[in-house]
């Protein structure tokens, strides 16, 4: 019977203690939303289980005692032992990034896809037009697109609604990470958000398609008018 309940009390404690060091949201000073915490432990802890490599969420206020973002992010992962991805946010310094405490672990996820600022491939080439002075830069803007994080952040938000942006926005891309990682692996996730962590993202993209139909029909019209006054003016 002894035995029996120091065995019981012993796995109550390396469940309680297990839980406590399963904290994938390691430190928020913005969203204070327990729904939100409950979402990233659980994607969080089915990678870990699953994969080895734990996903560590960061969302601050403001990155402390005035250091550059991957400062911080490289002294926060020398806390870490086992594989670590740490997806760190700045609300004031209007910050984002990823980064690792082992290389090898790039191979399993697209940062440079992950943190895009844009949204589609057509977005993307349409920028690459405007913005590229050389055609390495065309190639490298035309190829950047499918962000996960960055387009939502940009967004607009009305008052009241820029805490669910600031949560949906992350939360994309930590799924978009720990989606892409499972891949990698070849493993399933039951947690996984799967393509509807994309709907987001196409609301981004009609916003975008629209602007630019509007741009192009103004322009039409404006050169339209230009003509017509010349015309007149003979």
């Amino acid at each position: 019977m002894k035995f029996s309940r120091g065995l019981a009390a012993l796995t109550i404690f390396a469940v309680f203690h297990t839980s406590l060091l399963a904290e994938y949201l390691y430190k928020d000073t913005v969203i204070f939303n327990p729904a939100f915490k409950v979402e990233v432990e659980k994607l969080g802890s089915e990678l870990y289980e699953k994969t080895g490599i734990s996903l560590m969420l960061v969302m601050l206020k403001e990155i402390p005692n005035e250091k550059g973002i991957v400062e911080y992010e490289r002294e926060l992962l020398k806390t870490f032992s086992s594989p670590t991805i740490l997806l760190t946010f700045s609300e004031m310094n209007s910050k984002v990034d990823i980064l690792v405490n082992d290389s090898s672990l790039y191979k399993y996820f697209d940062k440079k896809q992950v943190l895009s600022p844009v949204a589609s491939p057509v977005q993307a080439f349409v920028m690459a037009l405007f913005y590229s002075d050389s055609f390495a830069r065309f190639k490298d803007v035309a190829s950047s697109h499918s962000g996960t994080i960055i387009p939502l952040l940009a967004g607009k938000a009305k008052k009241g609604e820029v805490l669910g942006k600031y949560s949906a926005a992350m939360f994309n891309g930590y799924a978009d990470i720990a989606e892409q990682i499972a891949d990698s692996k070849g493993i399933v996730l039951q947690n996984a958000v799967g393509n509807a962590n994309q709907n987001s993202i196409l609301f981004v993209k009609v916003l975008f398609y629209g602007f630019l139909v509007y741009a192009i029909f103004m322009y039409i019209k404006r050169r339209i008018f230009i003509r017509r006054q010349k015309i007149e003016q003979k």
